[in-house]
């Protein structure tokens, strides 16, 4: 491919989205050190985002609350407000669909723009249309916002990253070598805490480490990743921005929680996992889909994490089922009593509904008759929803909960 069929690639990413959004409904705001956290009453509620001041005094996304107030003292805390998040995202969203058709959001704060086929409508230079999309946000939003501009979605991100805040970064196949291989393979989408352990195993610290390294060797020591992060970052990627609307195909559905105190009874650990079942079925029922396999993930006091999975008997969408087979996995690998401070639920290895096989014993007669009553009493609860909001009705067992699980849906997006 030569320089002329290269496609033009924008990542555009808002800067201290969250932090952002408050000091658009409070300008106070600006004058101090803010953060935005999950429960600002509570020492172990995280941080999310922090505005410019905050950084200065080193408060970083993921401190708690206490060590946040640790380093800066006057630190005012603002709690997450989703729904205001949803709203500019929105907007934001419809600007970008201004220039191109083919616009892919990635998280509610950061878009792909694929401006190949329109950039001769606004002039025929990406990195000048990159500037004009970012002022334009600036003055009819209120926000900036940093672009990345390049011939793939990852170097585009990576471009994004480089410079903030409000900047535009150009990454073409003349000056990669010179920006990104210098970068730390921690930059790179993809490579995780744990991914990038085994880079350092390897002796591999740079992008630029990781293009020239052995790609049979990182296959084979890192897997399926492996070939794809080496072809990453020899600027090799080519996956298409999807349009406006276009879902991505489904790989997983899951979510997590920090609880507002720890999990410590089996009751404790039933009641979040029945929340985090919920919501997950709902999404899954909403995609056509069910999970074959379910994945829990367990966050201690100490913040260790352990992850453990299991393939289903029988493919579901139920959060009944889901919350079982979930507390299965955590009475099988964990000792009840230890605390637990967050819990995560991904449902993974997904069909559409129908296709997979149910497989029923002897001793499960009843079974088909049980779980048709079940999807009955959930999809009637998700009509109940999709008429009055999203907290209009909750599984019993999770009301008047003590643990911020019903704070927690209220601000799901």
């Amino acid at each position: 491919m030569n320089a002329k069929q290269d496609r033009v690639i924008l990542h555009c990413d808002c800067n201290a989205f969250f932090a952002s959004v408050a000091e658009i409904s409070h300008p106070e705001l600006r004058k101090v050190p803010m953060a935005i956290c999950g429960d600002p009453e509570s020492r172990r509620g995280i941080i999310l985002a922090k505005n410019q001041l905050a950084k200065g005094f080193d408060v970083q996304t993921t401190d708690t609350v206490w060590q946040a107030r640790q380093k800066c003292p006057e630190l005012v805390l603002m709690a997450a407000q989703h729904h205001l998040y949803s709203h500019y995202s929105r907007i934001i969203n419809s600007i970008y669909e201004q220039y191109t058709d083919q616009v892919e959001r990635f998280g509610i704060d950061e878009s792909f723009l694929d401006v190949t086929g329109s950039l001769h409508l606004f002039g025929g230079d990406g990195v000048a249309l990159a500037h004009q999309i970012r002022r334009r946000v600036e003055k009819e939003v209120g926000l900036t916002i940093s672009v990345g501009v390049s011939y793939n979605k990852i170097f585009a991100k990576l471009g994004s990253d480089y410079k903030k805040p409000n900047a535009v970064t150009h990454i073409s196949r003349e000056n990669y070598h010179e920006i990104v291989w210098p970068l730390p393979a921690s930059a790179m989408l993809m490579v995780g805490k744990a991914t990038q352990e085994s880079l350092d195993k390897l002796y591999i610290h740079t992008i630029g480490e990781l293009a020239v390294a052995d790609e049979e060797m990182l296959s084979r020591r890192l897997g399926k990743i492996g070939s794809q992060l080496h072809l990453y970052a020899n600027g090799l990627e080519d996956s298409p921005v999807l349009h406006a609307g276009e879902e991505p195909e489904l790989q997983s559905v899951g979510n997590g929680m920090t609880f507002r105190r720890d999990l410590v009874t089996q009751e404790d650990i039933k009641t979040g996992l029945t929340a985090l079942a919920d919501s997950v079925a709902v999404r899954l029922r909403k995609a056509g889909l069910q999970c074959m396999t379910l994945q829990v993930t367990i966050k201690d006091t100490n913040l260790k994490v352990i992850t453990r999975q299991r393939g289903l008997r029988n493919p579901t969408f139920l959060a009944a089922e889901l919350a079982r087979e979930g507390l299965e996995i955590v009475l099988a690998s964990w000792k009840i009593g230890v605390p637990i401070r967050m819990l995560t639920l991904t449902a993974s290895k997904l069909v559409p509904i129908g296709e997979a096989p149910t497989q029923l014993s002897l001793f499960e007669a009843n079974a088909p008759a049980d779980t048709a009553r079940r999807e009955q009493l959930e999809k009637a609860m998700d009509r109940i929803r999709d008429r009055f909001g999203a907290e209009s009705i909750s599984p019993g067992s999770i009301l008047k909960n003590d643990l911020g699980i019903q704070d927690h849906h209220e601000k799901e997006d």
